[in-house]
C-alpha cells in the first residue's frame, strides 16, 4: 500500500478511525483525525500548542470550549447534503463535544505560536463557509471555504469540495511545495475522501516535476491521501460523487499554487 494512503481503522474507545500526526506523516505542520461518535458519546481534548478546527462532516453535537457553551451544532447528516458547521479553537484550550446524533467529526490541527495574539474560539456556520463553483464542463466542482486565509487563524487552512461523478478536481494539476512567495507557498495537505454511493472509488495522482514522486492512488470511502509535495489532481468515476476535506498548513498562511506547465493551456 502507498505510504501516502491512510485507511480507516475500527473505532477506538473515543471513536477515532483516522489519525494523521506530523510524526506519522513525516512532515512538520498538519494533523488530521476523524472520530465517529455514537449518540450521547462524549469526547474532550486539550489543544496544547496547536490550533484546531472541528468540522462536522455529518451529525449534530453540543460543543464547549473552556467555559463557553456553543450549544448544539451541526445540520447535515451526510457531507453531500449541504454546507458544514465548524468550530475554530485556539491553542491552550480544552474543548468537548457530546453527540446528540451519530457524528462524524474531523479534527484539523496545526502549530500555533503561543506568543502571538490568542484568537477567540468561534463557530463557523454554514453561511460563513463561503461557497463557490470552480471550473467548466467536467472540471466543475463545488467548494466551501471553511477557514480560508481571509479569516483569522495562525496556521490552518480548511476547505471542503464536492466533485460530481465523471468530473475532475484539483485540476489542472497544481502544487504548493516551495516557500517561494509571491510565486508559490509551501503547504502540506491532507485529503479526506468520502464517496456517494459509499461503495464507489476515485483516483488521486501525486507527482513531482522530476517524477521522484509519482503515485496514482485508488481511494475509497473514508480514505486519506497525504500530499507532502507535488501536483495532486483527483478524478471521480461516473456515478460516484466525491467529497473531500482539505487541511493545509505551512510556514506562511498563504495559499499560492503553481500549475503544471504541461497542462496549464486549459486555463487559457
Amino acid at each position: 500500500m502507498s505510504k501516502l494512503l491512510v485507511k480507516p481503522t475500527e473505532p477506538t474507545s473515543t471513536g477515532r478511525v483516522i489519525e494523521v500526526t506530523p510524526e506519522s506523516a513525516g512532515w512538520t505542520y498538519v494533523g488530521f483525525n476523524v472520530h465517529k461518535l455514537t449518540q450521547s458519546q462524549k469526547l474532550s481534548q486539550q489543544t496544547n500548542d496547536r490550533e484546531v478546527c472541528l468540522v462536522f462532516v455529518s451529525g449534530k453535537g453540543r460543543v464547549k470550549v473552556d467555559d463557553q457553551d456553543f450549544g448544539i451544532l451541526g445540520e447535515r447528516m451526510s457531507p453531500f447534503e449541504g454546507k458544514p458547521w465548524s468550530v475554530y479553537i485556539p491553542a491552550g484550550s480544552l474543548w468537548s463535544i457530546e453527540a446528540t446524533t451519530e457524528v462524524e467529526l474531523a479534527i484539523c490541527s496545526a502549530p500555533s505560536d503561543m506568543e502571538e495574539t490568542r484568537l477567540k474560539a468561534r463557530v463557523i456556520g454554514p453561511d460563513q463557509a463561503g461557497k463557490e463553483t470552480r471550473g467548466e464542463g467536467t472540471n466543475v466542482r463545488h467548494v466551501a471555504n471553511i477557514l480560508p486565509e481571509t479569516e483569522p487563524a495562525h496556521s490552518l487552512l480548511v476547505v471542503e469540495v464536492i466533485t460530481p461523478g465523471g468530473h475532475w478536481s484539483s485540476y489542472p494539476p497544481h502544487k504548493h511545495d516551495r516557500d517561494a512567495l509571491p510565486d508559490e507557498s509551501l503547504l502540506e495537505e491532507t485529503y479526506y475522501h468520502r464517496l456517494n454511493p459509499s461503495q464507489g472509488f476515485a483516483f488521486q495522482r501525486v507527482y513531482t516535476d522530476d517524477r521522484s514522486l509519482d503515485e496514482t492512488i485508488t481511494v475509497e470511502d473514508g480514505n486519506v491521501v497525504l500530499v507532502p509535495e507535488g501536483y495532486h489532481p483527483c478524478g471521480a468515476p461516473h456515478g460516484y460523487d466525491l467529497y473531500y476535506l482539505n487541511v493545509m498548513a505551512g510556514p506562511k498562511r498563504i495559499w499560492k499554487f503553481h500549475n503544471d506547465p504541461a497542462h496549464e493551456w486549459m486555463l487559457k
